[in-house]
């Protein structure tokens, strides 16, 4: 008897010290990320108690607390709401948060580590707690000069600072009023929540960072920096250039978009290539540097990897495996090619900056409740992709773009812009996406942008130049006012 009271003893010891141990575990090591889960109603409602900081533009605040008289204390507002949607996200009752109201939150809560001390003198002085604010990179005249310009289509926009990395415009359309989300009534919440998650449109879908697309010839970026740095071309190298070209291992055929030759004799220039956006010839490069080199030149400029602005984007990709079809649709941004539109920006940044690619970032500066600076962003590089004598060749390259090809609508008088077109097809009975990338040469560095009307934004006819190149150039002027 008494060797079995003391087994089940030592069992409950045994059980007792499990229990201890994972209550440590879970209130230690787990904490945050249970504290932070979108379904953790108990966190939310201690937040909603504290003022959240701001998430700033400028002087410019884009979401603010403001104090209710409801047991919810604060509510969370949004200006500009609609605009500025992707990059904020919504904090929520019901579903959280996303967006930098998610990716910020302990310092936009006040819960951040760095803010001790002022936790402690509020504490002593028996004020308030507050949460801390955010400052982005955000150029308020060009994210709104980019959501105009795409008027409620299906697309996005992404603008760069080329030289820092700073994201100055991210733009998703067609977009939602984060204010309906951040409501203190939950029945109205869930009820603006589900015709978000119902629509066909997708309003709540950040396409600038999360959604990969063929960015057809666009890419041809990526194609000419491999054939520069091969160093076996240069932009006036000659290279064959008929109107059709037979697909190895097929009974298919490749074509330029007027079915016609792009030069005499069936040849051109590369540069003069880029400039009318010549298939055949890129087609033809594609399948002479190799399946490596357009993976490896594509991979330098960011394609395989996600990057943290802190928003996540999602990987862009170069195929592998390939045969020699495969290879000439994938020189031209076709096939399996896929990119988001932040990518497609970096191209024209990394481009623009004489050959580094700079990490891109959203967050400027984390600053205490008090709006003492805590933290100020410094800007890194992601690599270089190209030498600086091939990155400024192809700089003249896409400038011809602009001033003597495809890329007309991207001029600005007295200001030097480079860019290129783009229409990737898509499957039989869909239309093609539009896109232009761009750069402009400021006073203050280059700016980069690129935009993506998803299925041409709904437009009968499909053109890079007749459709996003308009909106790059209003958002470059923005950007360059200020």
């Amino acid at each position: 008897m008494i060797r079995q009271i003391n087994r089940v003893t030592a069992g409950l010891i045994f059980l007792l010290i499990a229990l201890i141990i994972n209550i440590s575990y879970i209130q230690v090591f787990q904490a945050k990320s249970l504290r932070s889960q979108g379904g953790n109603q108990r966190g939310l409602l201690a937040e909603y108690t504290r003022q959240r900081g701001p998430i700033l533009v400028g002087s410019q605040s884009l979401a603010e607390s403001v104090a209710t008289k409801d047991s919810l204390t604060y509510l969370r507002k949004y200006a500009q709401g609609t605009d500025f949607a992707a990059v904020t996200g919504y904090y929520s009752l019901v579903y959280g948060a996303t967006g930098i109201e998610a990716r910020e939150n302990d310092v936009l809560a006040g819960n951040d580590s760095r803010f001790f001390v002022d936790r402690l003198q509020q504490l002593i002085a028996n004020r308030k707690p507050k949460g801390g604010a955010v400052r982005l990179t955000l150029n308020a005249a060009a994210q709104t000069a980019a959501m105009n310009g795409l008027a409620g289509r299906t697309g996005a926009v992404v603008a760069i600072n080329a030289s820092t990395g700073e994201i100055l415009a991210l733009a998703s359309s067609p977009s939602f009023d984060p204010n309906l989300l951040s409501s203190h009534d939950p029945a109205s919440i869930k009820k603006t929540y589900d015709a978000l998650t119902a629509d066909p449109k997708e309003p709540m879908l950040n396409r600038p960072l999360a959604l990969t697309l063929p960015p057809g010839s666009t890419f041809k970026l990526i194609t000419a920096a491999a054939a520069l740095e091969s160093g076996k071309y240069t932009m006036n190298s000659v290279i064959p250039a008929p109107a059709s070209i037979p697909l190895p291992g097929s009974n298919k055929t490749l074509g330029n978009w007027n079915h016609k030759s792009c030069g005499p004799g069936d040849k051109t220039t590369l540069k003069h290539a880029l400039a009318i956006s010549c298939n055949t010839a890129f087609a033809l490069l594609g399948m002479k540097l190799g399946e490596q080199a357009l993976y490896d030149e594509s991979k330098k400029f960011g394609f395989e990897s996600s990057f943290d602005t802190p928003l996540i984007s999602a990987t862009s990709h170069f195929p592998t495996g390939l045969d020699q079809a495969q290879i000439a649709m994938s020189a031209i941004g076709q096939f399996d090619v896929r990119a988001t539109t932040l990518q497609m920006a970096l191209v024209a940044a990394g481009i623009a900056n004489d050959g580094i690619v700079m990490k891109p970032y959203l967050v400027s500066q984390v600053m205490a409740p008090n709006l003492t600076v805590l933290q100020n962003s410094v800007p890194q590089a992601f690599g270089r992709v190209m030498t600086t004598d091939n990155a400024q060749a192809l700089q003249k390259m896409m400038v011809d773009v602009v001033n003597t090809g495809t890329g007309s609508n991207g001029r600005i008088s007295g200001v030097v812009v480079g860019g290129k077109t783009g229409t990737a097809e898509n499957s039989p009975g869909e239309a093609a996406h539009a896109w232009f990338v761009a750069f402009a040469q400021t006073a203050n560095g280059p700016i980069a942008v690129a935009v993506m009307l998803q299925h041409g934004g709904g437009a009968t006819e499909v053109s890079g130049n007749g459709l996003a190149a308009p909106i790059a150039n209003a958002v470059l002027r923005a950007a360059m006012k200020q």
